[in-house]
């Protein structure tokens, strides 16, 4: 594996990166989070782009299990092409963006406000037009990300949001277990996932499976290894895949399955053997099954176990993205700014 990766060096960064945050953002998420439990929002609205979007899946599932808040996903072609209005009092609206630059993010954020939500960015460039238009900014403190993929930010991303939702909760446990994330983001880094290198390098379909917490995490894997490894992923709740995607599972299709400690991993361990019975090459996080291959993983609380995992696949995708021919840092067609209007 080439250090010379941009990629690879960049997602070694998130531990120390994640350490940053948690210490730089302590007193301002703390008041965020006070204010939220005395808002009571009745719903809150995510925004989001790319990576970021993925980190916005996260976040639903997040509010949802722990704050008990109906969370939606805004679509930004609404304002910047529709110029619709919603009605957004007393509801929170945050927008999840490296660069807030992005055209359609800043319109939506704008119509959010306009339409009278409190506006919460999660940002990583802290002097960024979103910055200006929100109301509170948790920075993610990931510094310069000079890779196309994002690394570092995506992971940042979704430690913000679990920092926000156990400050706006009250929830200590989680609390507590996000203040071990960095330690355990370093061991992470550490483990092996190379075995799965061959089974990918030939591949030119993949199923990408998760659900609750790690659904966002498998979005982020599918995302990475179209970008980086030139590779057709695509990413699908174990509670759906069933529903057509299955059709298209023949002897040797490689299916990579990530499974957190929490109530959703008895079904997904069900469909693992179900996908190695059709024949599959099955991959899998979090879990054992004969026939397949399985990939180490730290034990953690349920919400951090896919940052784990997120970033154990980060080291391999790099591997992967050599062995396929790619230069990592160089995907074709893409820039680090996406600014879609």
């Amino acid at each position: 594996m080439s250090l010379s990766s941009r990629m690879y060096r960049e997602a070694a960064q998130a531990a120390d990166v994640v350490r940053e945050q948690l210490q730089t953002n302590a007193a301002s998420v703390a008041r965020i989070g006070a204010l939220l439990r005395e808002m009571k929002p009745h719903a809150v609205v995510t925004c989001a782009r790319g990576s970021s979007d993925n980190a916005a899946t996260f976040a639903k599932y997040l509010i949802e299990s722990h704050a008990k808040i109906l969370t939606s996903s805004a679509a930004p072609s609404l304002s910047s092409l529709y110029e619709a209005q919603p009605d957004l009092r007393g509801v929170v609206f945050i927008a999840i963006s490296q660069s807030g630059k992005s055209p359609d993010l800043l319109a939506s954020t704008e119509a959010a406000k306009r339409g009278g939500a409190l506006v919460i960015a999660l940002c990583n460039s802290i002097d960024s037009p979103l910055t200006q238009l929100a109301d509170h900014v948790v920075p993610l403190c990931a510094g310069v990300e000079m890779s196309v993929a994002a690394t570092k930010s995506y992971i940042a991303s979704l430690t913000a949001v679990v920092h926000l939702v156990a400050s706006w909760t009250a929830n200590q446990e989680l609390l507590d277990a996000l203040q071990q994330c960095p330690a355990q983001l370093e061991q992470a880094w550490s483990l092996d996932w190379t075995a799965a290198v061959p089974a990918l390098t030939r591949a030119t379909n993949l199923y990408v499976v998760g659900r609750g917490f790690g659904l966002g995490i498998a979005q982020e894997v599918a995302l990475k290894l179209k970008e980086t490894c030139g590779l057709h992923a695509e990413a699908f709740s174990a509670a759906e895949v069933k529903h057509g995607p299955m059709a298209l599972v023949k002897l040797g299709f490689p299916v990579l399955m990530l499974s957190q400690n929490d109530e959703s991993r008895a079904g997904i361990a069900a469909l693992a053997n179900d996908f190695v019975l059709r024949g599959a090459e099955v991959l899998l996080a979090g879990i054992t099954a004969e026939r397949a291959l399985s990939l180490p993983t730290i034990a953690a609380n349920p919400a951090i176990e896919p940052i784990l995992m997120v970033e154990s696949f980060y080291r391999m995708a790099t591997a992967l993205a050599l062995a396929r021919g790619f230069n990592p840092d160089k995907p074709p067609h893409l820039n680090k700014v996406t600014e879609t209007l």
